[in-house]
Formats: structure tokens, sequence, C-alpha cells
């Protein structure tokens, strides 16, 4: 059932009241040996959280707008909650990393194509220039052209959600750079040894190896590749926090939480019914399952951009104080197509 809240028409009324908006952040928290004081920003990540819950959900019932009275989610964008239940995780789990051959070689291959750029329309374009793409047919010069022609046409090949830093391996254009990264990467073997991992931080360092491969893309790449059906590894293993991450962090829990980032990030994922229920929100999750390790530094990201407009006195690394993108709903209906193997009882 959807949130009443959610419909109401009157969305002017600032701000939000949300349960026990009065209620105190912990004063002291021992996360790795360190004693952490909470910032306001600590309880406005749980609100954030099932807040921006709650309007996926509505969107994902098909529940008319507006979803929420939050005058700062009503005009900029946020991701979910949830990082596999965004628009482009979703198209790669259901279009790329389940739609094609599930031979280890071919799904990290279109995986890691896929993410090289990590935009849709590049997919879609190569899909309609090329044919099926797969490493068995994979010719760099072929996928090179088309991009080359899309790129000197003024298309955008790269989504803006996070740099991909391209690699030095003799092109002159950065997507030339890419599909040559994506041979070496699978001329050497990578799909096997993704194949034959014991853990998702041993994806992580296979991948980092690689040219251009820093921690961060590593591991968002770990992520993507553990989707399918090639690796089962546990999302609560292991974790990296991004710049994004560390900002919201840092305004969380001041200079005392630098260094110990991924430590945090698992007492947030370790303690998130405590503190929903200390704070009276409702938050179900993604039908019954609960924020893994990625969701949890996805959403301090998240948190960081919002505090820059509810907490403006509060500073990250960054010193960013706008949020750059404006929401924008989009027409088609939200999709909610999740891995098969984590046995979600999807409900829309």
């Amino acid at each position: 059932m959807v949130n009443p809240v959610l419909l109401r028409s009157n969305v002017t009324q600032l701000p939000l009241a949300l349960p026990n908006q009065d209620a105190d952040p912990p004063p002291v928290l021992t996360i790795a040996s360190r004693a952490l004081t909470p910032t306001p920003v600590f309880d406005t990540y749980w609100r954030f959280a099932a807040e921006r819950q709650a309007v996926y959900s509505a969107r994902v019932a098909g529940a008319p707008g507006p979803w929420t009275r939050d005058p700062v989610l009503l005009r900029h964008r946020f991701t979910n909650c949830f990082r596999a239940a965004d628009r482009v995780s979703q198209f790669l789990i259901r279009h790329v990393s389940y739609r094609g051959p599930q031979t280890a070689e071919e799904v990290v291959f279109r995986t890691l194509l896929f993410k090289m750029f990590n935009k849709v329309s590049t997919w879609l374009l190569l899909e309609e220039e090329v044919g099926d793409l797969s490493w068995r047919s994979f010719d760099v010069d072929a996928y090179d052209a088309v991009l080359t022609r899309a790129f000197t046409a003024g298309r955008t090949l790269y989504s803006a959600a996070y740099v991909v830093p391209p690699p030095r391996l003799g092109g002159a254009r950065k997507h030339t750079n890419h599909l040559r990264l994506l041979r070496l990467m699978m001329d050497d073997g990578v799909a096997g040894r993704v194949a034959a991992s014991d853990s998702l931080a041993s994806v992580f360092r296979i991948l980092k190896a690689y040219p251009a491969m820093g921690d961060f893309l590593a591991y968002q790449f770990a992520i993507d590749l553990n989707y399918s059906e090639v690796t089962e590894h546990d999302e609560m293993e292991f974790v990296v926090a991004g710049p994004g991450a560390k900002d919201g962090i840092r305004k969380c829990f001041g200079p005392a939480s630098d260094g110990i980032e991924s430590h945090v990030i698992r007492y947030m994922a370790d303690h998130q019914h405590e503190h929903f229920a200390r704070l009276g929100l409702d938050f179900a999750g993604l039908w019954g399952r609960p924020l893994q390790l990625v969701d949890c530094q996805n959403l301090f990201c998240e948190v960081d951009k919002y505090a820059r407009v509810v907490h403006p006195a509060i500073a990250g690394h960054s010193g960013r104080s706008r949020i750059k993108q404006r929401f924008a709903p989009v027409p088609e209906p939200v999709p909610a197509w999740f891995p098969p193997k984590w046995g979600l009882r999807v409900q829309v």
C-alpha cells in the first residue's frame, strides 16, 4: 500500500514532517576503536533513506506524483537507496547480465563493455550499429568507428554518474583507449579469474591491477559483475568508500572519521534496523532485503548532496555547496527486475 502522505498535492509545506523529528542523535559512537560524535546529518541520513525509499516504492506501484513533500527531493535528483534499483543498474542486470550467452567470458565481456561507458544510449548505439555485442565477435576497430562517428556528431558517450579515467593505451580518444583496455583485459583471461574468485575482495583486486582502474572504479565494477551468475559473493563482505561517500561520512561524524570510512559504512549497515526504529521510521528494505554495504556507501554520497541544502553549515571534504542535478520525472514505468539469485518476491 502506498503511504498516503506521498500523494498529497500541497508540496509547499516546509519542512517535511517526519516521525521523531526532534530526536537527538546518539551522543557518541565507538567505531573502529574511535569515539565519533554524530552531527545532525547522522539522523538526516536515516530520514533521507526512509523518504527516498518511500518515493521509490510509490513510483514502482504506479502512484501519481508528487511522491513526497520534501522540497529538496522534489527539486533535485537523487539515486535510489538500493544501487541495484537505479535505472542504469536495472538496464545492466536485465539487458546485459542476463540477456545473451551466460558463459563467463561473454557475461564479463558484456558487463565490462557496458561499464566502461555506464550509459544506456551508448550500449544501444553499439547494438544498433554492430549487432549482438559479444566477445566472440569483438572488433575494436569496428566498435571504435561507431563511437568515433557518434562523438564527432556531438553525442555524449559517457555517463556523468562518476568519472571513468582514460587508460593510456595509445589511442587519440578516450573511448578508443577504453575499447583497447577491454581487449587487453579479456586477452589476459580476466573472465576466468573472476569466475574462479573466492570473494568480492578478490574480484576487486583482479580488476584493480589493470590500467586506470582505481579503488572506487574497481569496486563498482566488482559489484556489477556480482549481479550476474558468474560470481555469487556476499555484498556484505567488502566495501570501498568513494569520494562522495567520504564527504557524507565527514558531514555525519566530522574529521575523526577520516581514514576509517569502510568501518563507518559497515556500522551503518549492521545497525540500520536500530536507527530506523529509534527515529520511528518505516523502512522495509527492498522487498525484505536490507541495505547492503554498497547501498550504505551510496547513501553517504546522496546525503552529502542533500546536506548541502538542509545542513549548509556542516562541511565535508569538497566544499561543494550546491546540488547540480534537477529532478525530471521519466515517463516510462520504474523497472524492478533484480538478480534471480537474490530470491526477491517483487510485487509491483
